[in-house]
């Protein structure tokens, strides 16, 4: 599963200012009912819900939100870069200043799962990583995140 396949040019926050983890969810549900078409609040409900069971913080400076909806016909996600650092309650207890919210439909079942392990996977590479953190350009973000996709299917 590709990257490029979830995440679009306009998904892509470059310079985020959130004070907390609560505003960080909201304005990450707000981009996403612009995306999706569905109401913010139950995006953030869902996200809120799913946080509630345990941070999604997963160290590193690093957190993947993410949930299921009814109404979303594919799955979707939204990347932020955080000017300032949040506390998470990360596994790590390190501030997050990279996000990737990933919605999924209610019956995506694997797949979901495939795209959170393939999100996990390619923002364990420290080198992109140090990228997406030197760069506030939502182009560069986004074309990082596709030549990691590249460089990963040769």
């Amino acid at each position: 599963m590709a990257l490029a396949d979830l995440l679009h040019q306009d998904a892509i926050i470059p310079a985020l200012r959130v004070n907390s983890k609560k505003q960080l969810l909201q304005e990450l549900a707000a981009r996403a009912a612009r995306i999706t078409g569905l109401s913010e609040r139950e995006i953030f409900d869902v996200i809120l819900q799913r946080e509630r069971l345990g941070s999604t913080g997963v160290g590193n400076g690093i957190a993947i939100p993410h949930g299921k909806l009814v109404n979303i016909h594919s799955i979707v996600g939204i990347f932020a870069r955080l000017e300032q650092p949040v506390d998470f309650e990360a596994l790590d207890d390190q501030p997050v200043d990279l996000v990737f919210l990933l919605l999924a439909p209610e019956g995506a079942g694997a797949d979901h799962l495939k795209a959170l392990s393939r999100i996990a996977r390619v923002l364990r590479d420290h080198d992109l990583v140090a990228k997406l953190r030197a760069t506030d350009s939502s182009q560069a973000i986004y074309a990082f995140l596709n030549e990691e996709q590249a460089s990963n299917a040769a």
